[in-house]
């Protein structure tokens, strides 16, 4: 299977970085490819909303979304990891969701959806926060579930640790590295 990540976060060894390499561990001892975008680390310019997209259902601007773009296509599973800033995923996060309009005005304008592929396509969301409230990840959910419907992803799991703040925090959560291992044991399958 193909397996692509997309790492939202701007701190390098910080607690989405850890949590998510955890993920991906089982991936790899199952023999599955899986590429990690650090997304802190690209050169992705903002959508100009310049309608291009909404006639062709490309995007005219010539960035890393080329590659992005075409990894999406052909991904089998999607991996989202963002710690969670003022409610939602980190800008970083967000540039590149918001330059996947391109495919939603390919599958809703065109009538052009993504082939699910021989393994199907699955997503897996993790998200970490130091607020540890009732709703407090609902935003970032709700964007990352509109980006894997768009991407044509019918089903993901989204894991939430709360009160996870200060870098390397997710070390002293008590499931969270077990967790994330298990989310992924279970997306490669």
């Amino acid at each position: 299977m193909r397996i692509i990540a997309f790492n939202g976060s701007p701190c390098p060894g910080g607690n989405i970085e850890i949590l998510l390499e955890r993920a991906i561990i089982p991936l790899r001892e199952a023999g599955h490819t899986v590429r990690v975008f650090n997304l802190n680390d690209i050169h992705i310019k903002p959508c100009q909303d310049c309608g291009n997209c909404a006639r062709t259902g490309v995007c005219q601007h010539e960035d890393a979304m080329l590659d992005i773009s075409a990894k999406i296509r052909e991904a089998d599973r999607i991996i989202l990891a963002s710690p969670i800033y003022f409610s939602s995923v980190t800008s970083q996060m967000k540039l590149m969701i918001d330059r996947c309009q391109a495919f939603w005005c390919e599958k809703y304008l065109l009538k052009k959806e993504i082939p699910a592929g021989p393994h199907g396509r699955k997503g897996l969301l993790l998200l970490v926060g130091g607020q540890n409230t009732r709703g407090s990840s609902t935003c970032a959910e709700e964007t990352a579930t509109a980006f894997f419907r768009t991407v044509s992803v019918p089903e993901h799991t989204t894991l939430f640790f709360g009160g996870v703040d200060a870098r390397r925090d997710i070390l002293k959560h008590p499931t969270a590295l077990q967790d994330a291992a298990d989310a992924g044991k279970r997306l490669g399958t």
